[in-house]
């Protein structure tokens, strides 16, 4: 959960959770983490039940337990969602620094091989072309003409300020990128930081002489 969501709550919701869901069937733990920008609690379950059974999750089920830990989340007076990622507008997580850290020291093979791969594209080409882009565009304008859809039943209702409020919101979406776009978008963002930070040393190196000789 975001902040400032209180810790205690986002604990108590999982415990309520992990009891409904594995308590009878499945061994548990968890702990909560604060030291991140978002308080969250990590479950481990053991996969296989006292019935000897192993515990399968598909997405329905992942989309229901979300439902689930959202409607927890409001019972400790958190008002909490469990939207689909798509409907919001958004669409995969940034990678991580660390993502390239690793590759860099020899770990993440398929990373470095996609990496790679990006990287000769963006030097020929300058640019990135996937064919799934047109895909994503497609399922975009679906959930916009969605959103626009709920602005006029607002209006209808006379709820004005929400309507342009919704309107804003999916007028003003994040764009949108398949992994290879994002993964290249990310990269020269990584290598533009990396060189910037060597032209600040560079630059401090050049300025040491100078303030000697003043």
């Amino acid at each position: 959960m975001p902040r400032p969501t209180p810790p205690d709550k986002v604990l108590a919701a999982a415990r309520v959770f992990a009891r409904e869901h594995f308590s009878a069937k499945h061994q548990y733990a968890m702990a909560l983490h604060t030291h991140q920008e978002h308080p969250h609690v990590h479950l481990v379950v053991k996969a296989e039940g006292r019935d000897g059974l192993r515990l399968h999750i598909d997405k329905a089920m992942l989309r229901e337990w979300r439902e689930h830990f959202a409607e927890l989340m409001r019972a400790q007076g958190v008002p909490a969602n469990a939207t689909p990622r798509v409907v919001r507008g958004r669409t995969k997580n940034r990678l991580k620094e660390a993502s390239y850290q690793a590759m860099r020291r020899g770990r993440h093979d398929r990373l470095r091989t996609k990496l790679y791969d990006v990287a000769r594209e963006l030097n020929s080409t300058k640019t990135i072309h996937d064919p799934a882009h047109a895909k994503l565009l497609a399922t975009r304008q679906c959930v916009v003409d969605g959103w626009i859809k709920v602005a006029a039943a607002l209006d209808a209702q006379g709820e004005i300020v929400l309507a342009g409020d919704v309107r804003y919101f999916a007028k003003h979406l994040p764009p949108v990128l398949t992994d290879r776009q994002r993964l290249a978008a990310e990269f020269t963002r990584f290598v533009n930081t990396e060189r910037s930070a060597r032209k600040r040393g560079d630059d401090r190196l050049r300025d040491r002489p100078m303030e000697r000789t003043r």
